[in-house]
């Protein structure tokens, strides 16, 4: 049986996904690769910038070997780099927000888009766009940056970072149908949001369709 594949861009996240996985589908065991670099290159340069590109592909081809064939991309910034690269390496490669994007145009119209880092909201927004068209459905989708939360986690402070994502949530207009956390790093603070406001998070639900995959493929 095939193994899931983990690329990550903070270490944080091998322990965050591992219990995930081990929640979701304890039969299946997976293989992490972290590269902080690459999301520090697409901060500087942008998620399409070639050395991003080279980075990631060669990530990603570390995995094969280790029999993975589906890999979940935990980092919103590079996930659309990392799908195309994929292709290339025989590696179904799920950006780790496509599924809550997918959830997202089909229950709601008016979306806010929640992200501690500016290069997460472009790519993240394009997705949105590019699913709700391959629905054939039309949403409204606002970016809501909450860029002052990610000093925090770089810290490792993760409960202020937590807290700080949630009260600007709480600080939205109501008329939103839906806030979605860009950033799998921001998963926790939904269960923190108190004015009722809806909150759709990437980690689980990218899990969970990872797994399906590679069921499918064992």
């Amino acid at each position: 049986m095939y193994h899931v594949g983990f690329l990550h861009t903070a270490h944080a996240h091998v322990e965050a996904f591992s219990a995930l996985m081990a929640d979701v589908a304890p039969s299946l065991t997976h293989q992490h690769i972290v590269s902080p670099q690459l999301l520090e290159r697409a901060q500087l340069m942008g998620s399409t910038d070639r050395e991003v590109r080279v980075g990631v592909h060669a990530a990603l081809s570390e995995l094969p070997s280790l029999e993975v064939r589906v890999v979940v991309c935990t980092c919103s910034t590079i996930g659309s780099v990392a799908e195309d690269c994929g292709r290339n390496l025989d590696l179904r490669v799920l950006r780790v927000d496509r599924p809550m994007a997918e959830v997202a145009v089909r229950s709601a119209h008016n979306i806010a888009l929640v992200a501690a880092l500016a290069s997460t909201l472009t790519p993240t927004r394009n997705l949105l766009q590019a699913v709700a068209q391959e629905a054939n459905t039309t949403v409204r989708i606002v970016d809501a940056p909450c860029l002052d939360a990610w000093a925090s986690f770089e810290a490792g402070d993760e409960p202020a970072f937590h807290h700080r994502i949630a009260a600007h949530i709480d600080s939205l207009d109501p008329s939103f149908d839906v806030a979605v956390l860009a950033q799998a790093s921001m998963a926790p603070a939904a269960q923190l949001v108190t004015n009722g406001t809806r909150v759709l998070t990437s980690p689980r639900l990218g899990v969970e369709a990872a797994c399906r995959l590679t069921l499918q493929e064992s």
